[in-house]
């Protein structure tokens, strides 16, 4: 059995346990197109937007008017990336049950409560992946990433996104509309990408709802079956391989969700009406700079454990004296880049 509470709670047991818990094996959408990089430092020149120019950082108002998902809650703005960092202590309670089984031979007390532990401890590293997705998400339903800090302050991420590249539908152009020529929109929406850049796109993204539009749609039901066209139907595989065969598209249709704040209500990461088309390979890199409790680790000038998980997250491990107790802090600073920018075109539908 451990000595103290110290043995039990670890940076280095916290991060074995969420590297071999298979559920963090699952990747999600944004990390396949935005794959983790580690940079030294916070230089935000080596993040890439439009034509490989570094991302512009402009202060925004802290009441401007946007919808609660494109508001990303981090501590601070440190030097030009966000700085994500969020903690827990372990509870009086589960601090005395430890205690007093420490020294003795039943595990199967002390494990519930270790587990509860590492389970808080895992939201807490869930959370900084939740923030990575959502600028992720934003770069490719939106075009650029905005952020309200807890200071109150307001940052936009400006990776001068070409407008020519987004298009808003109105009235009956809406996907809403059974009758949109749905098919004529996207081929529009490709060509000027090929046009502009000679890449045509060749995958789009959108939303259970959004697909659902183009399910319901006549146009597409009339052109796979002129004659029973509207008793066709149809089926996920169906509009997927129409799609694919039509417009030489393959569409994802990402529904992931999150929490805002633990009583809140969960929100898609992507959001519903919008239908983003992307180019084939990697889009950008999500970079990690390095955290203040990584800079510790690397200099050995700090008594708290850390290690990294996720590429660049820091999940630091502080003993308490007085009274005895351990404090878990996980942090990162994060940006993706955006190198394919302008083989991107964001419809909303």
């Amino acid at each position: 059995m451990p000595k103290n509470i110290f043995d039990l709670v670890s940076a280095a047991l916290i991060a074995t346990y969420y590297i071999e818990n298979p559920s963090n094996k699952i990747p999600t959408l944004g990390s396949l197109l935005f794959p983790n990089q580690k940079q030294v430092g916070l230089d935000l020149s080596w993040i890439k937007g439009h034509n490989g120019l570094p991302v512009s950082l402009a202060p925004a108002a802290f009441d401007a008017k946007a919808p609660l998902r494109d508001r990303i809650g981090v501590e601070k703005i440190e030097t030009e990336m966000p700085f994500f960092r969020e903690g827990f202590r372990i509870g009086e309670k589960e601090r005395q049950e430890l205690l007093k089984v420490l020294g003795g031979a039943n595990r199967s007390i002390v494990e519930p409560i270790i587990q509860k532990i590492y389970n808080d401890a895992q939201n807490l590293i869930d959370g900084a992946d939740v923030v990575a997705e959502r600028m992720r998400m934003q770069l490719l339903s939106k075009g650029g990433i905005q952020i309200v800090g807890d200071d109150g302050n307001g940052y936009n991420y400006n990776y001068k996104f070409s407008n020519k590249h987004k298009s808003r539908l109105t009235g009956t152009d809406r996907w809403s509309n059974t009758k949109a020529d749905v098919v004529e929109q996207i081929t529009t929406w490709q060509d000027t990408i090929e046009d502009d850049t000679g890449n045509r796109p060749a995958k789009a993204i959108c939303t259970r709802k959004t697909w659902k539009n183009l399910l319901r749609n006549e146009t597409i039901r009339l052109d796979m079956n002129p004659v029973g066209g509207q008793n066709v139907i149809l089926t996920d595989a169906m509009l997927k391989a129409y799609v694919l065969d039509k417009l030489n598209l393959q569409v994802s249709v990402y529904n992931k969700k999150y929490l805002p704040t633990q009583h809140s209500a969960a929100e898609n990461f992507f959001p519903d009406d919008t239908f983003s088309l992307i180019p084939d390979g990697n889009l950008g890199n999500t970079y990690y700079g390095t955290t203040p409790e990584e800079a510790d680790l690397m200099s050995g000038g700090t008594n708290a454990q850390v290690s990294i998980v996720n590429t660049g997250v820091a999940v630091k491990t502080i003993k308490e004296p007085d009274p005895v107790n351990t404090s878990t802090i996980v942090s990162a600073i994060m940006l993706p880049s955006f190198e394919a920018i302008d083989s991107v075109f964001i419809a909303n539908v």
